[in-house]
């Protein structure tokens, strides 16, 4: 994987979508997840999802990715629809993604666990694998020199000496780094990263924000984050989406999010002094609001 020598220009307004939610919803029995959620990410474009825990936020990776159908609307990936389709198929035309809770191989090692995401593009059949023919030799060399080169865009946190040693002695935010590595084999064009910051202590979730700007710099990716922490959300997002039960409550630039009044609501509750004062509130008249004597 080789960087450009030069980081590309930052995404232009009026751009095709390169992914695009329409009119979303899932539910699950008579439990709304998801409701009429529209979202466009264009190319090269870092967005951010935010939202208390329950919001939804998780469940649009899982509808992305095939994981979950939805019940209506639709998901457009580079122009067509991927609604349906099963989860290998997303990922090989281009999605991937990491979980809010860790997922790989531990026993496997470091490079193990990055070679493992290169079989689901590999066309060597099973005999030829078996036998070792040249087509299989071939797509292992190609594979091993992928890998590395995805290790090293992590520099001395996925340094060579690391490469034989198992995934479960590296360190929390190595092991974060990690599933990211694993997830760029994959060549996505779209990344998914559901909460990469979490457990992080202050260094580490500073050097998780320049993570996430470098991949979509250097390597050309565009990411959709879901993300806590709002140092990180602030430090790398072009625009940021909040949800609340399932529902889109305001999208923009990071500072008008953050001090929307619905955003406000979702994370701290209602001001009890403005409850007070509503019709048929604790200190309001019942008989403003429509309410009538009787």
């Amino acid at each position: 994987m080789t960087a450009p020598s030069q980081p590309a220009s930052p995404p232009q307004e009026g751009q095709q979508p390169l992914l695009a939610l329409d009119k979303l919803s899932l539910g699950f029995g008579g439990l709304r997840a998801l409701a009429d959620l529209d979202l466009q990410v264009r190319d090269r474009e870092i967005v951010s999802m935010i939202g208390p825990n329950g919001a939804g936020k998780s469940t649009v990776f899982n509808v992305i990715t095939g994981i979950y159908r939805p019940t209506a609307g639709d998901v457009r990936f580079a122009g067509g629809s991927i609604v349906g389709r099963p989860p290998h198929i997303i990922a090989r035309h281009g999605i991937a993604r990491t979980f809010q809770s860790l997922r790989l191989f531990m026993n496997m090692s470091v490079l193990e666990n990055v070679l493992a995401a290169t079989y689901g593009s590999t066309r060597a059949s099973p005999v030829e694998s078996v036998l070792r023919l040249p087509r299989h030799r071939r797509e292992e060399r190609q594979n091993r020199v992928l890998a590395h080169d995805i290790l090293a865009f992590f520099g001395q946190r996925l340094a060579g000496y690391r490469w034989d040693q198992p995934a479960y002695s590296l360190s929390y935010a190595n092991r974060r780094r990690l599933e990211i590595a694993r997830a760029l084999a994959t060549k996505p064009k779209l990344l998914l990263l559901d909460e990469p910051a979490a457990g992080m202590n202050p260094t580490e979730t500073h050097e998780i924000t320049e993570l996430i700007g470098r991949l979509r710099d250097e390597l050309d990716l565009t990411i959709l984050v879901i993300e806590h922490d709002m140092h990180v959300v602030a430090g790398c997002s072009d625009r940021v989406l909040a949800l609340d039960h399932g529902v889109k409550i305001a999208e923009g630039g990071f500072d008008t999010v953050a001090s929307h009044p619905a955003v406000v609501e979702a994370y701290l509750g209602r001001d009890p002094e403005a409850l007070a004062a509503e019709p048929g509130g604790p200190g309001g008249s019942p008989t403003q609001g429509g309410t009538k004597d009787r």
